[in-house]
């Protein structure tokens, strides 16, 4: 009977000790929010709509958040500080995607699915009052990547249709695929999305933003600390140069000191220099 009963509690803590859903805190007053609306066919192919009610009227612009975690992790949900919450408060109709990750399907499909993402957030623009010409996608890490990837991928890559995106905000995104899968910048996560086979490196090109580098890209921002010790912040310059020697706009932002990640402080430091950008692009007006 004893052991029954420990072997009840053992089955039962396993249970309870199970991580629960990543959940948003309360909705500030004044926010509708559309959650888990099927963009794809997949199950992870959801994302949640937030619309800032009440804020005048006129098209707004809108953002397309795409979360983090080196293609096999991460959640929506965890993106509501850094990412949505800060969007919200200036305005923006926020569309924050969800999209399969490497245990579902490995590289493209993240590619594919966040372009599918922004196709369906441009189709259905005037339902939630945004202005099709001003919506942006940002994301880190992974999401930098992808929001790069949405922004600059054209039609020649065949992997989805071409985005009408009007900045992007990338936030110390890979922008070298396979500079990750070998050498001294490998990382377990990258060998993950895209797995051996005899393909493996072209895949990863077509899988990097770097092979898109020409001068019809919507605007770039890069934000990347020179001390990140998961992406290196050679990915960021590197992209960024590249960018202005064809003719594009891009900008970069480097956190001295700054890893991978930055605390509250530092992103509402950079929150005003990102809105400045965005001004400069049209995508909002001058406060």
């Amino acid at each position: 009977m004893v052991r029954f009963v420990s072997s009840l509690i053992l089955v039962c803590s396993a249970v309870f000790a199970q991580p629960q859903p990543a959940k948003y805190p309360p909705m500030p007053a004044g926010v509708r929010m559309e959650a888990n609306v099927a963009y794809d066919r997949y199950p992870e192919t959801v994302l949640d709509v937030f619309v800032p009610e009440g804020a005048g009227g006129g098209k707004r612009p809108g953002v397309l958040v795409i979360h983090g975690g080196g293609w096999v992790g991460g959640t929506k949900e965890g993106q509501w500080d850094n990412f949505v919450r800060r969007y919200l408060e200036k305005g923006f109709v926020v569309a924050n995607v969800e999209y399969r990750l490497a245990k579902a399907a490995t590289a493209p499909a993240a590619v594919e699915d966040s372009l599918k993402a922004a196709a369906w957030f441009s189709r259905n623009a005037s339902k939630y009052g945004v202005d099709p010409r001003r919506i942006v996608v940002t994301g880190g890490s992974a999401g930098g990547h992808l929001s790069l990837m949405v922004g600059m991928t054209p039609k020649s890559a065949k992997l989805g249709k071409p985005a009408r995106i009007a900045s992007v905000i990338n936030f110390y995104g890979i922008t070298d695929v396979g500079d990750q899968l070998g050498g001294p910048n490998m990382r377990q996560y990258a060998v993950t999305w895209v797995p051996e086979g005899a393909d493996r490196m072209a895949l990863a090109k077509r899988a990097s933003p770097m092979t898109y580098v020409r001068r019809a890209v919507p605007p770039v921002l890069t934000i990347h600390g020179d001390s990140d010790q998961t992406v290196p912040y050679e990915h960021g310059v590197q992209l960024t140069k590249a960018l202005v020697r064809a003719g594009a706009k891009a900008e970069m932002i480097s956190v001295p000191k700054g890893r991978h990640g930055f605390p509250k402080e530092k992103m509402d430091d950079l929150y005003p220099q990102i809105f400045a950008f965005l001004e400069r692009q049209g995508v909002i007006g001058r406060q």
